[in-house]
C-alpha cells in the first residue's frame, strides 16, 4: 500500500515520509506536493528507493521452461 505521511512542525517545517513505492517513482508522486509546500531542505532515501520491482511476464517464464532439452 502506498502511503504519504506529513508531519507539520510549529515552526512551519514539513516532514514528508513516503512508503510503499518502489524505486525512484516516489519523486514523481511527491513532486507536485513539494512544489506547493516550498523549498525542499533535505531528502533522505530509504531502502525502497533502491529496490526494484520483481515482475516477471508469462512469456519469460515459458521461455525459461522451454530452454531445457526434453530427453
Amino acid at each position: 500500500m502506498e502511503t504519504l505521511e506529513f508531519i507539520i512542525y510549529p515552526d512551519g517545517r514539513v516532514k514528508e515520509t513516503v512508503t510503499g513505492i518502489v524505486g525512484a517513482s516516489c519523486a514523481e508522486v511527491t513532486a507536485a506536493i513539494e512544489a506547493q509546500l516550498g523549498i525542499v531542505m533535505a531528502q533522505q532515501t530509504t531502502s525502497e528507493y533502491f529496490a526494484q520491482n520483481n515482475e516477471q511476464s508469462a512469456t519469460e517464464t515459458v521461455a525459461a521452461k522451454t530452454a531445457y532439452s526434453q530427453w
